[in-house]
């Protein structure tokens, strides 16, 4: 059961993660530290996509999930069903590069635009 649990929470975590990539330069342009961090993890994503791998997440996931035996506990909960569906999205490959450069550009863009003033 635990394994499940576990791989439910990486799901959650994975999920986040991509929340963060999508709208992170939001908190990047006023904290220095994030700002490294959603750069790197854009840079990153940009990596995964050109070379085809998997993110280490999935792979902690598909690890957790090997480790449980789906006989002895609950099948899901309907939260991690619909976090699953929009995490491993099934889209082509190309259409996932193409967002994933868009979602870069967007970002850089935010970055570059000057901070409004109160």
């Amino acid at each position: 059961m635990i394994y499940k649990i576990l791989a439910d929470f990486v799901v959650l975590i994975h999920f986040l993660w991509i929340v963060f990539l999508i709208l992170g330069a939001f908190w990047g342009r006023k904290y220095k530290g994030i700002k490294y961090l959603h750069i790197g993890g854009l840079g990153f994503a940009l990596l995964i996509q050109i070379f085809g791998w998997y993110c280490p997440l999935t792979h902690l996931e598909v690890w957790f999930r090997s480790k449980h035996d789906p006989t002895l506990s609950y099948t899901g909960s309907f939260i991690i069903h619909y976090v699953e569906k929009l995490v491993y999205i099934e889209l082509p490959r190309w259409i996932i590069f193409v967002l994933t450069l868009l979602i870069i550009v967007v970002n850089l863009l935010l970055y570059k635009r000057k901070p409004n003033k109160i």
